[in-house]
């Protein structure tokens, strides 16, 4: 009697990488979907502050300095949003910290799949997830009275750097938990991810900052990010601040990701 043959999957086929990222990145919103109390802070909390901020701080747009903006809800809108993407990242080192500690992760490794596709994966759904946040801050800034001044093709630009820079925020997620491999290590990184946004300019603008605040936000990413969110909405397209946000967001990405990559590969050495 012939033995039988077994189909083995070819590793090194794009099309079945594809395939395993995109069935990594469903289990990923699935399970999420399933856990709201992860995907809740990602707008509850930056919706809070939002409205705290432009119900206190509106009279600052009058000051000497201040970008022209119809309202300080305009301004703050793209911080929100870039608040929001942070803590996806954050979110999305917590839910592989959980699977690493229930154990799919090391079956996942014992699988033939390509191990990219685990980190893949995950961002996919990052990246589907960041497309829901800005949905909703957009809509929430509208539905207040917000305008966004480059119409359809700066709510594009939005959503382009939006999508990018949380991708990037995911990436560099996994790699505290490839490195950290428990969610309440990840968890303890939440404070430190304010203190990197409140020393930018998404909350208020770089030359109304005091030193060495201004300085920091000079060389911080986040600000560039933020700024090139903000332009479509506050101005139009086609500005610098534009272009720098875009850039800032793949710098995020290719740097977030090549060090998760490593994380990746230090994790299975040590597994």
């Amino acid at each position: 009697m012939a033995a039988e043959r077994l189909d083995v999957p070819n590793v090194t086929d794009p099309g079945f990488t594809v395939r395993v990222v995109l069935a990594l990145a469903r289990r990923s919103l699935r399970n999420a979907l399933r856990r709201p109390q992860f995907l809740a802070p990602l707008v509850l909390f930056p919706s809070m502050f939002l409205a705290v901020n432009v119900g206190g701080l509106h009279r600052t747009t009058s000051l000497p300095g201040f970008p022209h903006v119809d309202g300080f809800l305009d301004f703050q809108l793209a911080g929100a949003i870039t608040q929001s993407l942070l803590l996806g990242g954050v979110a999305t080192g917590i839910a592989t910290a959980l699977e690493i500690e229930g154990g799919f992760f090391d079956r996942l490794v014992a699988s033939p799949i390509p191990r990219t596709a685990i980190v893949l994966g995950r961002l996919v759904a990052t990246g589907a997830t960041a497309v829901a946040q800005v949905t909703y801050f957009l809509l929430l800034g509208l539905l207040f009275g917000a305008t966004v001044k480059g119409g359809i093709p700066g709510v594009l630009v939005v959503y382009l750097i939006g999508i990018v820079a949380g991708v990037g925020f995911g990436a560099i997620g996994q790699a505290i938990a490839l490195r950290a491999k428990s969610a309440s290590s990840v968890q303890g990184i939440f404070p430190l991810v304010l203190v990197v946004l409140f020393v930018s300019s998404a909350f208020f603008p770089k030359d109304l900052l005091s030193s060495p605040a201004d300085i920091v936000a000079t060389y911080n990413p986040l600000s560039y990010i933020a700024d090139g969110m903000r332009t479509p909405i506050i101005d139009g397209v086609g500005s610098t601040s534009t272009l720098e946000g875009l850039a800032a967001a793949v710098f995020v990405v290719i740097a977030a990701g090549a060090i998760a990559i490593v994380a990746l590969r230090g994790r299975l050495r040590d597994a």
